[in-house]
Parts: C-alpha cells; sequence; structure tokens
C-alpha cells in the first residue's frame, strides 16, 4: 500500500462492476476470512486432486456480499478447471441445462448463482446430472413413450444460495458439502480494506481503514463500495490519502449516521414506530418504506436485527429500546411493547 503523503489518480476510471473484478482473490491465498468454510474446503479440494477425482458438488450458502461468488472463482483457479457461471433465474427452461451441461469439458467447476430460483421441473433434470453424469429425459407419452440418456463429463456442481431452505431436501441432499459464510469481524475486514486500497492504488490511514470497518456489516461488498466512495471524495475534495476525516464526509453524504444506520435502516425504525408497539408483517413494511419484500429481508433486517435495532416475533417485526434510542425516542411504558 503506498504511504499517506500521495493520492494517484487515474486518467479514465473504470466502471464500478470492472471495479469488483479487480478486486476478487485469484485463488485460495488471496482470499481473506472465512476460515471455517476456506479450511475443510481447501482439505476436499486436495484430497479430490490427489485421487485424481472430480470433487463432490458443494453449496455455499449465506448473506449477499459475504464472497459466495469470489470463492467459487478462486475454486476454480485452485483445481485448474474450466469454469462455467450461471444463474437460477437463466435456468428457467430444461434446454436451458441442456444446453450447458451438454457443451462442458471434462472435470469443469458450473457455479449456478441464486440456485434456490431454478424451477422445480429444470431442478429434477440435475439430479440424473449430479448422481450419475447422465441427463435423462422422455420422448412422447403414452406406450410410445421412450427415456433417452445422454452421457455427459463429469463435473463440479457449485450452488450459491441465499435462502437455503428454499431448496428441496433431494436437491440439497446431492451435494457433498454445504458450507455456510458468516458475516465478518471487523479486524478481517480491514485486512481486506487494505488489500483493496492496494490494488486501487489508493492511500488508506490506519483510523480511516478501522472507520470504514464498523460500518461494513460485516460484508467485503459493502466495505469494498464505502472505499469506493472515500476514494471519491478524497480524489475531488482533499486530493489526499483517505483518512478519518474523508471517511466522516462520506458518511455524510451517504447519509450514514454515527451508529451505521442508513436511510432506509431508519425508514424501517420509523414504520415500527408507527406501528405503536404492534407487530408489523413483511408484506406491510415492504409496501410502508416502499421497498422489495426479499431486499428488505435479505439485505436490511439481518444487521438491523444482529444489532438489536429490532426483532421477528410470530405476529411480525417490532422495534426493540435500541431501535427507539437510535431515532431519539424514548423508550415505550412498561407493558406497552409487543412480545
Amino acid at each position: 500500500m503506498e504511504g499517506a503523503s500521495s493520492f494517484e489518480t487515474a486518467p479514465q476510471s473504470p466502471p464500478e462492476e470492472d471495479f469488483e473484478r479487480t478486486l476478487r482473490p485469484k485463488d485460495f491465498s488471496e482470499f481473506l476470512g472465512q476460515n471455517g468454510v476456506l479450511e475443510p474446503l481447501s482439505l476436499m479440494v486436495r484430497a479430490a486432486q490427489e485421487r485424481e477425482e472430480t470433487s463432490e458438488h458443494i453449496l455455499f450458502t449465506g448473506l449477499p456480499g459475504l464472497g459466495k461468488t469470489s470463492l467459487a472463482l478462486a475454486l476454480a483457479q485452485e483445481l485448474g478447471a474450466p469454469l462455467k457461471m450461471t444463474s437460477g433465474p437463466a435456468l428457467n427452461k430444461s434446454r436451458d441445462l441442456v444446453g450447458i451441461l451438454s457443451q462442458i469439458e471434462p472435470g469443469t467447476l458450473l457455479f449456478i448463482d441464486e440456485i434456490h430460483r431454478i424451477p422445480r421441473d429444470v431442478e429434477e433434470y440435475l439430479y440424473g446430472a449430479m448422481d450419475r453424469f447422465q441427463l435423462e429425459w422422455t420422448l412422447d407419452s403414452g406406450p410410445h413413450a421412450r427415456l433417452l440418456k445422454l452421457d455427459i463429463q463429469p463435473f463440479t456442481l457449485v450452488g450459491a444460495t441465499t435462502r437455503e431452505a428454499l431448496l428441496s431436501p433431494p436437491f440439497r441432499s446431492r451435494f457433498g458439502h454445504a458450507f455456510r459464510f458468516e458475516p465478518y469481524p471487523a479486524h478481517e475486514l480491514e485486512q481486506i480494506l487494505e488489500r483493496s486500497a492496494s490494488l486501487l492504488k489508493v492511500a488508506l490511514t490506519p483510523e480511516a481503514c478501522a472507520g470504514l470497518a464498523q460500518h461494513a456489516r460485516g460484508t467485503p461488498r459493502i466495505a469494498n463500495r464505502l472505499l469506493r466512495r472515500a476514494r471519491d471524495v478524497a480524489q475531488v475534495e482533499t486530493n489526499g490519502p483517505i483518512d478519518a476525516s474523508v471517511v466522516e464526509r462520506t458518511y455524510q453524504l451517504l447519509d450514514i449516521d454515527s451508529l451505521g444506520l442508513e436511510r432506509t435502516d431508519r425508514k424501517i425504525l420509523h414504520a415500527l414506530v408507527l406501528a405503536a408497539g404492534q407487530p408489523l408483517g413483511l408484506k406491510n413494511l415492504a409496501v410502508a418504506i416502499d421497498e422489495a419484500e426479499d431486499t428488505l429481508e435479505e439485505v436490511f433486517e439481518p444487521w438491523l436485527i444482529r444489532e438489536g435495532f429490532l426483532a421477528r416475533t410470530p405476529q411480525g417485526r417490532v422495534i426493540l429500546p435500541l431501535g427507539r434510542d437510535a431515532l431519539g425516542l424514548a423508550p415505550l411504558p412498561e407493558g406497552d411493547s409487543a412480545s
């Protein structure tokens, strides 16, 4: 990482998605954190290589932005295997899947993001492919029905999902191992930020690094997004390194308060306050803040729950005392809060 005395700017800034690719780890040695996933996965890969076998099918689960796609890319590099990437929504017809599987090379790593969104009838075609490396389908119907089989090359399926519970039991049981990604502690996020700053060729002071990690919600993707916005502030307003004052200014521009609450977080808490202590269902809460239910449930709620701002109950969402305090409101009188 460069010293704190200079700040370099590129003649032309690549798009955000190009930066995202630039910051991805190239192999296991560059993948930081998630040791509970990386260590057993490394052992599995080494064992399969020593036996000269195709690795077992693998399922990555966890919240968005924790590195599931990045680790899949690093895994392909470790295996020295061809990589084919797609997503559940892209496989909406059986012919989409057949077209991919019939053309893969031996040992290919097939990565399917949002694998829980594969339609059930398409999913069933994967069963034979995962178990026997064979595709089966029925031609015609009734007494003229014929079962056709197509052998395919051995491959490793890596599925990524934020909604493991939506996978059918027969589908989930076909994965040799399921690895769950957990939110990153602050010190690991600081290591990731230091590496990203080095790759982006920007100077980042230790205080600024800690400040960015503090409000990254345990998520590398958010940490890198905050770093890029801080880089913009430093480039335009100070022409210097990313220091604590630049981070503070970045949070001001992004409307992030001292507790790490963003505008949408505060809208969620305000909506729960307006419910007058009564639980609010997901649909009603989504309508109240004009946000998609999936986004609310997968992106915003997990952090708010982990930090103690709100809770899920069988009846719905309720704001907790810490949430009211964050909005500058007095606690509810004893007995008025929903249980």
